[in-house]
């Protein structure tokens, strides 16, 4: 594995290494060997998996769910709000 192990960074180290690898999946998608597009997916995975595990109440935008996605031509808004607002 490359990097520190997901559960050992705290809540701003996590967000960061998570802002730094998904700025740079794109160029790795495009232009990375098959090794770098390989270990990017498994420090992508790992790092996502422990944001998620570290937030399971996270909000989710309405338009981002499937019955949302069917109704975003109806003017509701993708930004997330808090769960019971």
């Amino acid at each position: 594995m490359t990097g520190v192990n997901p559960d050992r960074l705290d809540d701003q180290q996590l967000m960061k290494e998570l802002e730094t690898i998904h700025r740079t999946r794109h160029d790795t998608l495009l232009y990375g060997s098959n090794d770098a597009l390989r270990a990017h997916n498994e420090r992508m995975a790992q790092l996502e998996g422990e944001y998620l595990r570290r937030n399971p109440s996270r909000p989710v935008a309405a338009g981002r769910t499937r019955e949302g996605a069917r109704e975003r031509g109806s003017g509701e808004s993708a930004t997330p709000t808090a769960p019971g607002t």
